[in-house]
């Protein structure tokens, strides 16, 4: 079988395979490479904002029903909950029952500077009430310029249910937020010709920095956590996926390409503006779409919340801290507001953990310096299964909506009906 080069999927696959095999052959040079992969997010950021503030206007001020509005949002936030609250207590579980920190040396931590972690966190309001302010933007224009994705989202919705509520005069200016939609995924395009380039960076940094014999000191915890991972997409989502019509299998093969380019670079946000645009050509709407996905990125960060967990555990063991299964549950409680914090950027779940280590003072914050080496490993796993929660959250959304409409590039084949649907 000839391998199609001009394929992104392939050139991506190589991108990363060359990245390793630099990093590993060339150290320090590798580490230099880090550039490449932060050019590249820095671009997709660059448009992340605006095609999500046309979007949603488009899809709300077309649909001209402010309570099918508010009930999308509803079931979207009622969904997330339940599944990252599971997400959580899987990963409880499973550390619990592997012990993976149980007899684990640390020395390593005493070496290990934490501090930037910390005041990052410190910096960071964690609260419910401060997360919930910091949803309204003081003002739009800083929002749509910093990316700051709930902000933009929460005017977008307000400016869509104001322009459904003119009806026809508000028509010239949803048909050109369309035209724009058009230009700026065009642009998407063209940054993807470079996402090869961007992830061989990112992995040439990597093992540059970190070295694989990182990954063989804290082996069973990236085993336990990227095992965890892998059961919760094929056996939860799996069996949501199910539920609602449609094959986990392939719907993640769909998105491969999207996948692919988050395992390169370490962010989620690397393949939103791409990912969008496919779950509309899988079928969803463009309203949810607009919704759902944004919003999945601080609501809906599967992979985060079972790192989170299976984490802060790892160091409780590995420091002898025996948690009563009420202490547990305490830390299941103050991990459901600190991961609802965490965007889906390189570095944002571990600044989350120092938050959640600062909120439970029974497990030693200075325990992190263990987990610096492979954190950066762990990161790729995390944003991958945040990605696929994401893309299997919108279709769940669009098909209890009646807002699912399988065309040419949807590969729901099955003819199961849709419970909620009906």
């Amino acid at each position: 079988m000839r391998i199609n080069f001009r394929n992104l999927t392939v050139q991506v696959v190589i991108g990363i395979l060359l990245g390793i095999a630099v990093g590993f052959t060339f150290p320090a040079f590798g580490t230099e490479l880090k550039v490449l992969a932060d050019v590249f997010i820095k671009m997709i950021k660059m448009v992340i904002a605006p095609i999500i503030f046309f979007t949603v206007v488009i899809g709300i001020g077309s649909m001209g029903d402010m309570k099918k509005v508010g009930r999308i949002g509803g079931k979207a936030l009622l969904y997330f909950e339940f599944i990252t609250t599971f997400a959580l207590a899987i990963g409880l579980l499973v550390v619990n029952f592997l012990q993976p920190g149980k007899g684990f040396d640390t020395s390593a931590a005493k070496g290990g500077d934490v501090s930037e972690f910390t005041k990052q966190a410190a910096e960071t309001s964690h609260g419910a009430v401060d997360f919930l302010v910091s949803i309204v933007p003081e003002n739009v224009v800083g929002a749509l310029a910093e990316g700051q994705l709930l902000p933009i989202l929460f005017f977008a919705v307000l400016f869509g249910l104001a322009a459904a509520s003119l009806g026809e005069k508000a028509k010239p200016t949803i048909k050109m937020f369309e035209n724009l939609t058009e230009i700026f995924f065009k642009v998407v395009n063209m940054i993807m010709k470079v996402s090869p380039i961007a992830a061989f960076g990112a992995m040439a940094f990597t093992i540059g920095k970190f070295g694989v014999g990182s990954l063989v000191s804290l082996g069973q915890l990236m085993a336990a956590v990227y095992t965890t991972m892998f059961l919760f997409i094929v056996l939860v989502l799996g069996a949501v996926a199910k539920y609602y019509g449609f094959s986990i299998f392939k719907f993640i093969a769909y998105i491969k390409e999207e996948i692919l380019l988050v395992l390169g670079t370490s962010s989620s946000e690397s393949a939103l503006p791409k990912m969008m645009e496919k779950l509309e050509k899988y079928g969803c709407s463009k309203s949810v779409v607009g919704l759902v996905i944004p919003t999945g990125y601080s609501f809906n960060l599967d992979g985060t919340s079972i790192y989170l967990s299976m984490a802060a555990m790892f160091i409780a063991q590995a420091y002898g801290v025996d948690l009563s299964i009420w202490q547990q549950l305490t830390l299941l409680g103050i991990l459901m507001l600190t991961s609802k914090g965490a965007a889906g950027i390189t570095g944002s779940g571990f600044i989350t953990l120092a938050a959640t280590l600062a909120a439970f003072p029974m497990i030693p914050v200075e325990g992190m310096a263990l987990l610096i080496g492979v954190d950066r490993f762990m990161s790729e796993a995390r944003a991958i299964t945040n990605l696929i929660g994401n893309g299997v959250a919108t279709v769940v959304v669009s098909k209890s909506e009646n807002e699912f409409h399988p065309n040419e590039h949807s590969l729901a084949v099955e003819n199961t009906r849709y419970p909620i649907a009906k």
